[in-house]
């Protein structure tokens, strides 16, 4: 009997469970209030996961409503919220090229700065991700110059700096224990804000349970095991005196190229823009070659 109890018992939640679901699988072709209702509802709960999907029935079935742009960007600022930051520059990505006006633009340019400079609580873990946000900030302070965020915008910028300044130096300290003495100084070379006082600058204290798996940013626990082979040297570092020496002397006998007045100007414009962080040394460098060519 109390097998026969437990048996029914176990069908009944599997058809409650199962009809629940096909419930939820049924929502289709509803009004974008009805979606909008569901994405703000299960914000509130907490569940983004179901407040994406809802926001994608929203979007596949009414792609012009008025409703759209604010649920992007509410999406934008819960995914921030929670700490999700990809997904938080996704949504912004999407108001911004679909639904941002021209003030609205300003805004939503300034919170996925702000996204990126969230993401980075550990600035040691990703070189990448910090030029990247460098980068933004400076086109934002170029596009915004009169922006009420222009503030804060540069007071993360110069942080930046400093987490960029301090990534390359544990980058350093590394190539010393090394012995590639040459690669150390490159790194040590790379700080070229002669606005920061570097002398000035302390490193971040890294917490003591990082410290046991990561190091203080001078060393580690586990540099001992680290090669002293090509495999962990990066694409900077210089391994013959000769080599650097001939490097050089072909840079010094390379002819100079005699330039008309339009490709100097051309030439100007875009060191300006490389110098204002617009655009990457290697577009710069292919600028460069075309305007050379005309």
């Amino acid at each position: 009997m109390k097998l026969k109890s437990s048996f029914f018992l176990s069908a009944f939640a599997v058809i409650i469970f199962f009809s629940g679901c096909s419930k939820e699988l049924e929502e289709y072709n509803k009004p974008a209030v009805y979606w909008y209702g569901k994405i703000v509802k299960n914000i509130s709960d907490g569940d983004l996961e179901k407040a994406d999907n809802y926001y994608s029935s929203l979007q596949g079935e009414h792609i012009g409503s008025p409703l759209l742009p604010e649920a992007t960007m509410i999406l934008a600022i819960a995914h921030m919220y929670y700490e999700e930051y990809l997904l938080s520059e996704h949504f912004l990505n999407e108001y911004i090229k679909r639904y941002a006006t021209a003030n609205e633009k300003e805004d939503a340019e300034f919170l996925k700065i702000k996204s990126k400079y969230l993401a980075l609580p550990n600035p040691r873990r990703d070189q990448a991700l910090i030029e990247e946000a460098i980068k933004e900030a400076q086109k934002f302070k170029h596009n915004y110059p009169n922006s009420m965020y222009y503030a804060v915008v540069d007071t993360m910028q110069t942080r930046l700096y400093m987490a960029e300044a301090a990534l390359n130096e544990t980058i350093a300290d590394l190539y010393v224990r090394l012995d590639k003495p040459k690669s150390a100084e490159y790194y040590r070379s790379l700080k070229p804000q002669p606005w920061i006082d570097w002398n000035e600058i302390d490193r971040a204290n890294t917490a003591w349970y990082r410290a046991w798996f990561e190091g203080d940013g001078t060393a580690s626990w586990y540099g001992f095991m680290v090669p002293d082979t090509r495999s962990v040297v990066s694409r900077n570092s210089i391994f013959d005196d000769s080599l650097a020496t001939e490097t050089k002397a072909k840079e010094i006998e390379k002819p100079k190229q005699t330039l008309s007045e339009f490709q100097q100007n051309e030439l100007n414009k875009a060191q300006s823009l490389k110098d204002k962080g617009i655009i990457t040394d290697d577009e710069f460098n292919a600028l460069r070659d075309k305007i050379l060519e005309l």
